[in-house]
Parts: C-alpha cells; sequence; structure tokens
C-alpha cells in the first residue's frame, strides 16, 4: 500500500493503519475509536457506511485529511469493538454520533459522513446543529430520497454475490462494474 508521505522527512508521523485504538464509555456505551493528525483544531469526525467498521476507512482517504486536519473515526453502538446493541434507526446512531462526540469533550466537529454515515450526518445537522461547523456528504442521500429504500435490499444482493467467488461485498457496492470500474477496486484498500 501506497503511504502518502511516509518518508524520513515526513512532516507526519503517525498515519490510520497505525493508528491505536482507543475507547470511551458515554451513554451505557464503550464507543471504539481513533485519532490521527494535528492535536489542535476542528476535529473532523467520520461517519461510516452500513457494517463498516473502523477498519473499513480507507487509510489513503483519512491520512490525506489527517496531513492537515485532527481525524476521528469511530465504530458505533454494536459494530466491531464498540459495545451495546446495534440501533435499529439512524436518528437513534445520530444520537450515539453526539454521544460520542461530546464524551470527547468535543464542543463543535467538521464532520464526513459516507453512505449511511451521511444519512446520521444529516439527522445531526437537524438535531444538534451547534455542534456542527462543517459538513462533507459523500455517497449519500435524504431520507426518503430517490433509490434509498433499495439500499438494503442491493447491500444483501452483492453481499450474496461476493461470497461465492470470495470477494469482499464493497467491491460490488462501492465501485461500478465496468473496466474502470474493477481496475479502481482492485487498486483500493479491498485489494
Amino acid at each position: 500500500m501506497h503511504r502518502l508521505g511516509k518518508t524520513a522527512s515526513a512532516r507526519r508521523k503517525d498515519f490510520y493503519e497505525d493508528a491505536p485504538t482507543r475507547t470511551v464509555a458515554a451513554g451505557g456505551v464503550t464507543f471504539a475509536y481513533r485519532e490521527l493528525g494535528p492535536r489542535s483544531g476542528v476535529p473532523v469526525v467520520f461517519l461510516t457506511h452500513l457494517a463498516a467498521g473502523l477498519d473499513n476507512w480507507d487509510p489513503r482517504v483519512v491520512d490525506g485529511i489527517a496531513a492537515r486536519h485532527r481525524v476521528i473515526t469511530f465504530g458505533s453502538r454494536g459494530v466491531g469493538a464498540s459495545t451495546g446493541s446495534t440501533p435499529k434507526t439512524i436518528e437513534e446512531m445520530a444520537k450515539d454520533a453526539v454521544t460520542f462526540i461530546r464524551a470527547l469533550g468535543l464542543k463543535q466537529v467538521d464532520i464526513l459522513g459516507f453512505s449511511m454515515g451521511g444519512m446520521i450526518a444529516q439527522v445531526i445537522a437537524q438535531t444538534a446543529p451547534q455542534l456542527i461547523r462543517g459538513l462533507v456528504l459523500a455517497g449519500t442521500g435524504p431520507a426518503g430520497g430517490e433509490g434509498i429504500k433499495n439500499v438494503t435490499r442491493l447491500s444483501h444482493f452483492d453481499t450474496l454475490r461476493a461470497l461465492p467467488i470470495l470477494q469482499d461485498p464493497k467491491r460490488f457496492l462501492l465501485f461500478t462494474r465496468t473496466a474502470n470500474g474493477r481496475r479502481a477496486a482492485r487498486s483500493s484498500w479491498l485489494a
């Protein structure tokens, strides 16, 4: 894997693949998280896609943003090393994200919400707008948006499609099945 700028003269010394997993307890949940980048400034909290844990972030994306910004990724309740039962609604997930952010003592954050994480970020923007300074929504849509109701069905279909060929379902979910899409999947962190 190519490590952005990792040389003897690198300005930064930490990379996502090396970031230790830490925990913080709040609201009856122990949340697992990782943090890297500069220790000052408003952090960027990453909210991830359906069924994703800390290891599902592309380290090239995290490292790229962490080159200039404090980055915090975390596992939602019931996912990966975070305790508790997985919430049933986006609203519950948003409440957990706010609980996590406040448990770290943060007064304001930037949020990068990817796919389902973008849906969670939109709810946070509605319910706790004072917490958000900036918001990046990637590969997501609004509640009730065109095709949103099909996401779970398509996720299950792509998981079943990937199993017999021993591929990560995210190759189907996150990349087109064109020659360019397959090439991008092979060069991704999933390779």
